[in-house]
């Protein structure tokens, strides 16, 4: 039977047992509120509990980006050292609960996969991308936050800490190619043409799999990770998002002019 559940900024809908989600603010480059996350979870809620979805496929609106991170006018709203702590456990638990979502999950991205963007990627079973993508996480050149522990982790587990720290301290965005060398993408195609086909070509095949056997594997490969607490890393945190650097880089950001970092 399929299914359709719109809402302005994330769209969802289930069709042959493919769910597709799309995020829908190709204005703001598919920036994150906080309400998309909390869908995003509970998307991923219901496919745990709805045996027809077999597959769910991520990709953004438009053909500039999959997404660029959090929307940073969110931030605007921290008035306390707990506000910064509350958003990465509200991340965590939202990619977490995206990673270990039952059925498996495609990343179809095309343009910018950008900061929280990239996350969302890298806690997905697969991605697929085009010759115009670029990932990365510029927060070192940006708003001078920080990734959580589960992030850097996650990452670690995929990339290796050398890139991870590649990555971060450089700031930069890979493309397509070396993004696909290091273990970011699975697969490149040219364009978003070939990059819907593809992905839809994907799910198919992976829908019509053994749901068991690809459970058992997303789970085994879940417990080969090491997950540390949330708040063994809730010092680090602090630090950044406290920090007067951290309220220069969002004044920057706002202002679009650069920051300028003081370490403190």
């Amino acid at each position: 039977m399929d299914q359709a559940v719109a809402a302005d900024d994330l769209v969802f809908e289930c069709r042959d047992g493919i769910g597709r989600i799309t995020f829908n603010r190709p204005q703001a480059r598919n920036a994150f509120t906080f309400t998309m996350y909390e869908r995003l979870a509970a998307i991923c809620e219901q496919a745990n509990d709805d045996r027809s979805i077999k597959v769910l496929v991520l990709r953004g609106a438009g053909d500039k980006a999959f997404a660029s991170g959090t929307d940073i006018n969110q931030f605007r709203a921290f008035r306390t050292p707990q506000d910064s702590i509350d958003y990465e456990n509200r991340i965590d638990r939202v990619l977490t609960t995206l990673e270990q979502c039952r059925v498996p999950t495609i990343a179809a991205i095309n343009g910018f996969c950008t900061g929280g963007g990239a996350g969302i990627a890298a806690a997905c079973d697969l991605r697929i991308g085009t010759s115009s993508t670029k990932i990365g996480f510029p927060i070192a050149r940006t708003l001078g936050n920080c990734l959580s522990m589960s992030n850097v982790s996650r990452l670690t587990a995929l990339i290796g800490a050398a890139r991870v720290k590649d990555l971060i301290f450089t700031a930069r965005l890979v493309d397509a190619a070396e993004a696909a060398g290091i273990g970011l993408l699975g697969e490149v195609v040219d364009d978003l043409t070939a990059l819907d086909k593809r992905t839809d070509e994907v799910a198919r095949l992976v829908a019509s799999h053994a749901p068991l056997t690809l459970s058992a594997t997303k789970q085994a490969v879940a417990r080969l990770q090491r997950r540390l607490m949330p708040e063994e890393g809730e010092d680090l945190i602090l630090m950044c998002y406290t920090s007067q650097d951290f309220r220069e880089g969002l004044d920057a950001f706002l202002s679009k002019r650069a920051p300028q970092w003081r370490g403190e």
